[in-house]
């Protein structure tokens, strides 16, 4: 039985504690909100208004607080006042401890921002009381807890490899995927860049159903084909090594010709005219570093 802490107790952390409880784990909840823990208390949970360590053995300290959208930027207000009381409660306390970071945030975030709020309220260093990991979520708001339960996927980073290997020891009973980074800031990209490219997606048909609609076309049975005949849908390996543009004949023409398509018929496709941009520049790009390579040569 591991001791387990779940600092932020919304739908991601109360999922991640219920996941724990249930394989056997000693959790305590803690929260600002009164109304939070009281929710908590009438499940029969164990939850505080606050992290107090003093007394506690080696335990693993989750970090599931909100990380919400102001525009175009995370407000990491409420993140940062939670890493840094659990930096004061680390000042106290007499255990090893690691500090798991379950938030979604801005990669860099571990070592930029928790790392230096940890040393800063603790007075500690890690490897002296605590050390620092990601473990990024990848949970469904209408199914958190089954999500927890039965993962398809689980990151694990931190600069310690003990770290990764104990807290691979917790996670790995739960099953699915297990991909480990030695850098946090690689798993925080993992989890940015996967919910980005959910979004691009569902952009990306809800721009066909535009042109679909227009032209007095069914998307569904269109959009169901194309899932089994696009490489880029059936393969996952197909097209993620970035650096490179795309070439050949058909992307371009397609590409080019289908925005011209869509203007004859009074439509704007921004995010086709953003896949044709992007490669432009990195076909620039990719012309400018060979002129570059062959003047350093001659």
């Amino acid at each position: 039985m591991t001791r387990i802490f779940i600092v932020g107790s919304g739908v991601v952390g109360t999922a991640t504690g219920k996941g724990f409880l249930d394989a056997g784990h000693e959790v305590t909840f803690v929260d600002v909100s009164p109304q939070r823990l009281d929710q908590l208390r009438a499940m029969g949970l164990d939850a505080r208004d606050g992290l107090d360590l003093r007394g506690e053995a080696d335990a693993f300290i989750f970090l599931t607080l909100p990380t919400p959208n102001v525009g175009h930027r995370y407000d990491l207000s409420a993140f940062e006042a939670g890493t840094a009381s659990v930096g004061k409660a680390l000042a106290q306390a007499a255990g090893n401890h690691v500090v798991v970071v379950r938030s979604t945030v801005p990669p860099g975030t571990a070592e930029g921002l928790v790392l230096p709020l940890l040393k800063e309220h603790s007075g500690k260093t890690p490897g002296e009381g605590f050390t620092l990991a990601s473990n990024p979520e990848f949970l469904r708001a209408a199914s958190a807890v089954e999500d927890f339960r039965h993962p398809w996927m689980t990151v694990i980073a931190s600069r310690s490899a003990r770290t990764r290997e104990r807290l691979g020891e917790l996670l790995v009973p739960f099953g699915g995927e297990v991909r480990y980074f030695t850098d946090p800031a690689e798993a925080e990209f993992v989890k940015c860049a996967h919910n980005i490219y959910n979004a691009t997606k569902i952009s990306f048909w809800n721009e066909m159903w535009l042109v679909s609609r227009t032209l007095g076309l069914d998307l569904d049975p269109i959009a169901q084909t194309v899932a089994r005949s696009a490489e880029g849908s059936y393969n996952p390996e197909y097209g993620i090594r970035g650096g490179a543009p795309y070439g050949g004949v058909c992307l371009p023409k397609d590409t080019q010709g289908f925005l011209g398509l869509a203007a004859s018929i009074g439509l704007d496709m921004p995010l086709l005219r953003a896949v044709v941009e992007v490669n432009d520049v990195l076909a620039a790009r990719v012309d400018q570093e060979a002129d570059e390579l062959t003047a350093e040569a001659a």
